[in-house]
């Protein structure tokens, strides 16, 4: 269900990447939510999905300033590719243990892809901010 990447030298210091592609449709910021204080069942649902199929080896520095590379594979024209970046970090946080507050640099793009050929790809990385 996810093909890990081939991990990549960024121009030396040692500072490698490893992009991440999950088969699964990207889930809406705005269809997250039952008022304002409550998960629904869609999200629910796409949290356990999510977490189950991202792989258990990944390493994500803690404590340390990030930046995010995502890319969601949308069958819609119409959705807005924020409304899908807060659910799919916050699964990203729990699945990995680190507190997304450490994010500094987002990179989001939207991909039109047919349907059921939805997808979430994403890469992670120590920032260091120039």
């Amino acid at each position: 269900m996810y093909a890990l990447g081939v991990v990549k030298d960024l121009g030396g210091g040692g500072r490698t990447a490893m992009s991440i592609r999950i088969k699964i449709k990207p889930l809406s910021s705005n269809a997250c939510w039952q008022g304002r204080r409550f998960k629904n069942k869609k999200y629910k649902d796409f949290e356990k999905l999510l977490i189950s199929l991202l792989p258990d080896s990944l390493k994500i520095p803690k404590n340390r300033k990030l930046e995010i590379k995502i890319e969601f594979g949308l069958s819609s024209k119409l959705a807005d590719t924020d409304n899908f970046l807060k659910p799919c970090i916050d699964v990203l946080a729990a699945k990995y243990g680190f507190n997304d507050r450490y994010i500094y640099k987002i990179t989001a793009q939207k991909k039109i892809v047919k349907k059921r050929e939805e997808y979430i790809e994403f890469q992670m990385e120590g920032y260091d901010e120039q």
